[in-house]
């Protein structure tokens, strides 16, 4: 390394010495004081990788030195300390590796270089799906089912275990990946194998990677294609980002919960706009929230829109992580690293500069939900009911309503009315992993049991913690059988619900739901309510804190104000109001002092490596390549490297191509990439019956994200999608023009009518196009599709570069143009001109079936130097195959 600053210096934790990069050395040049934290750890990652070719000093003195009011555009690299990764986006990684295995052997090159070159851990958490519910039993049966069905991918994950160095899978049914990392996996500061300290980092296949800001550590959520760069050494090329500051007072009110504060915040920054922005929350008032407040903030950065939501350092940081058992050892390196590099942070810390500056008052919080469609749509509690009826005016005019259905199911008969809650479940890394909340949601449902509430019998109750810490301190609360009262057994450890594994609703309530078009909603503690993602037969999702979740249980309903109107009535009959059973903040923190210690968190964790006895059955074969099974619905070798040779192909021309959708805007990757249940009258669904394979052992979507020929059948499939080349038709459909519009079919159908004839694909979308989950499969099935283009008023940042890293070319429309202004209808041949390396724009030439041309400009959105190498070689899995077998 190069080290222009002389930075390399030496620092003593007790009787122990060890090396790092101290950001004093930039002074008296540059003013630390003023740099915001996360610049800070954006500055010592420069500090240390700086070789004068990748990092050169000329890029740390562009950050050290940045204006945050007017920032230079100015590219730096940054490399994490560490990847993470969730089984649904974790397994096409591995696959990938797999491949490139196979793939070097092909070129001639070693084998054995395609390793991870940091520490790679993967968490088994997205593939659990609630079968069953509302017994003691629920847990155990659907582990049981979901090692049945999924024994080919966790198969393949031990292969990887084994063959795989600086890889590690923590087993199913251990956690929330997210809650796994802030309990367990964080470092905070990091130690090498040297002897090296340096702020923990890190990049995570799940948008939900940012709650670990809440601790200190920077991490974001990055496309598969990116992890997988940044496994094998590659830096990540980024603009020097503005910084949104959050100046933090007051205290939360009596009956606010964390929820409503990040509903709040989640609202607040998406209308001040933080797209590929940092957000740094900062003031005195930060102390009054405990980290895992911070941890729920941080959690909802992709929601608010921004790459991280972090805070700093501080002596709360260094509380949470003896609560969650990390060593006196690892505690005290933490505060000494953190203090000499000036990223401590006290009540009386100067304010650091920022690119803007907003005022979060946690006194104004009130109790609230977001629905029913997107999580920035904060609603307060008290208008709940009139946002539901609103919704429900404009899905009548969609899909008129038959009204009340009666329903008989497991032994009782009732009716089922618009807005009926149908799932309500606790659920998601976002409210698990903090206690205040599901001690009150415990409480809650201890008071209710007092009175003789129950939930109502419509309703699929789930408790799916985020760690075995959270069972444990339940139990010791004395809470657990209070909510299990209410159906809130524990049903998994894992991302259920808000995944959109919540598993089936009881035939005669989805018969019910079907046969009359009831619009009935889900309330759930996650951190996504999109459209079609919670189950494809509920309409409203909303999201509320878990006593809210427990509250609308009992309710049962949606259409209601919960704020006035009774929640139901006591065993004497009289009129129960949510502030009847709703439990107080001193009761809360009484509860919480008692019950959650940190020899719970030791003991859960104890040994989380090594897995239940279902897991430790599982043999594999040791090899350095994996042994496909051409037979496997789960686990296929993908076509990315197929007639790979060592000279890259170069920018390709786009000539003559086709519109395969027209999308509004904000098409998330929720639209695009497959997820939820596989349908078995779509294209997915035919595959898998033709492969054998019974609609029961389907899955979803999620867990078969291992076989290419599943995900591509099921990209662009979302129930709830529209295309504006089949007006009136919502799913995932468009047509074939060949001289005349052929008939509505699957996107896939279309797709793969269009590659039989040579035909090159673009896409054309709206604003935010991307948005939602950091998605591999949005963009890898977008490619396997045949889309060469996708032109957009707005890109979603990790979509962007995940469709780069797959070997497509992300355009934008310019000066205020879009598809709609142009008159682009999805009928028109397209043709590219001035599409070489390093353009910037290009001119658009979309020839009508009439014989007239619309001419447009569109921005090239292919950002840095390495991002036009990875495009010329066809993708960055590509790139560095031809680099390592070279």
């Amino acid at each position: 390394m190069t080290d222009s600053f002389k930075a390399k210096s030496t620092l003593t934790v007790g009787s122990k010495s060890y090396s790092y990069y101290s950001l004093k050395a930039l002074e008296p040049k540059f003013k630390l004081a003023g740099i915001p934290y996360s610049h800070k750890i954006l500055l010592e990652n420069l500090l240390r990788w700086e070789d004068g070719v990748n990092t050169t000093k000329a890029d740390i003195e562009a950050l050290a030195g940045a204006n945050l009011k007017q920032l230079p555009n100015k590219d730096i690299n940054f490399t994490p300390a560490r990847v993470i990764l969730q089984d649904f986006t974790g397994v096409p990684c591995v696959v990938d590796l797999a491949a490139m295995r196979d793939a070097m052997k092909n070129l001639g090159g070693d084998m054995g270089k395609v390793n991870p070159l940091c520490p790679v851990e993967l968490v088994i958490d997205h593939s659990v799906m609630i079968d069953h519910y509302g017994s003691k039993e629920a847990l155990d049966l659907n582990a049981k089912v979901e090692f049945q069905r999924n024994e080919e991918r966790y198969t393949f994950l031990r292969w990887g275990q084994e063959a795989l160095k600086n890889f590690k899978a923590v087993p199913p049914d251990t956690g929330i990946v997210h809650q796994v990392n802030i309990e367990y996996l964080a470092r905070v500061v990091f130690e090498n194998d040297d002897g090296t300290l340096y702020p923990d980092s890190c990049f995570g296949t799940d948008s939900h990677t940012t709650m670990v800001n809440g601790i200190g550590v920077l991490g974001w959520g990055v496309g598969g294609i990116e992890a997988e760069a940044a496994m094998l050494g590659q830096p990540s090329s980024m603009l020097i980002p503005e910084v949104i500051g959050v100046r933090v007072t007051g205290k939360l009110a009596e009956g606010a919960t964390a929820t409503d504060l990040v509903l709040t915040v989640t609202e607040m920054l998406r209308k001040r706009g933080v797209v590929e922005k940092f957000v740094e929350f900062f003031g005195p008032a930060i102390a009054n929230l405990s980290a895992s407040d911070r941890n729920t903030i941080a959690n909802m950065a992709p929601e608010y829109g921004a790459t991280c939501g972090i805070f700093p350092i501080d002596e709360e940081t260094l509380n949470y992580l003896r609560l969650t058992g990390r060593s006196d050892e690892q505690v005290a390196i933490v505060k000494t690293y953190a203090q000499a590099q000036g990223m401590w942070w006290t009540p009386d810390a100067p304010e650091a500069e920022y690119t803007d500056v907003l005022n979060l008052d946690l006194g104004s919080i009130k109790p609230s939900m977001a629905g029913p469609k997107r999580p920035q749509d904060r609603v307060l509690l008290s208008d709940v009911k009139a946002n539901f009826r609103k919704a429900f005016e404009g899905e009548q005019k969609l899909r008129p309503s038959a009204g009340p259905a009666t329903v008989t199911d497991m032994g009782q008969t009732y009716e089922l009315k618009d807005g009926a809650v149908v799932i309500a479940a606790i659920t998601s890394c976002t409210n698990t992993s903090n206690p205040a909340v599901l001690i009150g949601a415990g409480l809650l449902a201890r008071k209710a049991r007092a009175l003789g509430l129950k939930s109502k019998p419509w309703v699929k109750t789930s408790l799916a913690p985020g760690s075995k810490a959270v069972t444990e301190y339940l139990k010791k609360a004395g809470l657990i059988e209070d909510l299990e009262y209410l159906g809130y057994n524990v049903v998994a450890y894992g991302c259920t619900t808000c995944i959109g594994n919540s598993g089936p609703l009881n035939e005669p309530i989805g018969k019910a739901i079907q046969d009359n078009k009831l619009s009935v909603s889900a309330v759930l503690s996650g951190n996504r309510n999109f459209e079609g993602r919670v189950h494809q037969d509920v309409r409203m999702n909303y999201l509320a804190s878990p006593p809210l979740v427990v509250a609308h249980a009992i309710a049962g309903t949606t259409d209601i104000d919960l704020t006035s109107e009774p929640i139901g009535k006591s065993k004497d009959g009289k009129d129960v109001f949510l502030k009847d059973i709703w439990p107080t903040n001193a009761e809360i923190q009484e509860v919480i002092a008692k019950a959650v210690t940190a020899d719970l968190f030791k003991s859960s964790y104890s040994d989380v490596l090594k897995g239940d006895a279902r897991w430790q059955g599982i043999k594999v074969a040791k090899s350095e390549t994996y042994p496909w099974d051409s037979k496997s619905t789960y686990i296929a070798n993908p076509p990315y490297f197929a007639g790979m040779t060592m000279t890259p192909p170069g920018v390709q021309p786009i000539k003559n191509a086709r519109v395969l959708a027209v999308f509004g805007d904000s098409i998330t990757t929720d639209h695009i990439s497959p997820a939820g249940d596989i349908k078995k009258d779509g294209p997915a669904g035919k595959f898998l019956e033709a492969h054998g394979v019974k609609k029961a052992d389907f899955n979803s979507f999620g867990s078969r994200r291992g076989n290419h020929e599943i995900m591509m059948r099921g990209t662009f499939a979302n129930t709830r999608i529209k295309n504006a080349m089949t007006p009136g038709v919502e799913g995932g459909v468009s047509r074939h023009i060949n001289g005349s519009a052929g008939p509505v079919e699957p996107i896939y159908d279309v797709a793969m009518k269009y590659q039989a004839e040579g035909t090159p694909l673009v896409v054309l979308a709206g604003k935010e196009y991307g948005t939602g989950s950091s998605r591999d499969w949005a963009a890898k099935g977008t490619i396997l599709l045949g889309v060469k283009a996708v032109i957009s008023e707005s890109f979603e940042r990790i979509h962007r570069s995940n469709l780069v890293g797959m070997g497509v070319l992300p355009l934008n429309f310019v000066d205020g143009q879009s598809a709609q202004s142009l008159g682009l209808d999805g009928t028109e041949v397209f043709d590219f001109e001035g599409l070489e390396q390093g353009a910037t724009e290009l001119k658009v030439t979309a020839k009508k079936a009439d014989g007239k041309s619309v001419e447009f400009k569109a921005k090239v959105r292919i950002n840095t130097p390495k991002e036009w190498e990875y495009y010329a070689h066809g993708g960055v899995l590509q790139y560095m195959l031809r680099q390592m077998a070279a």
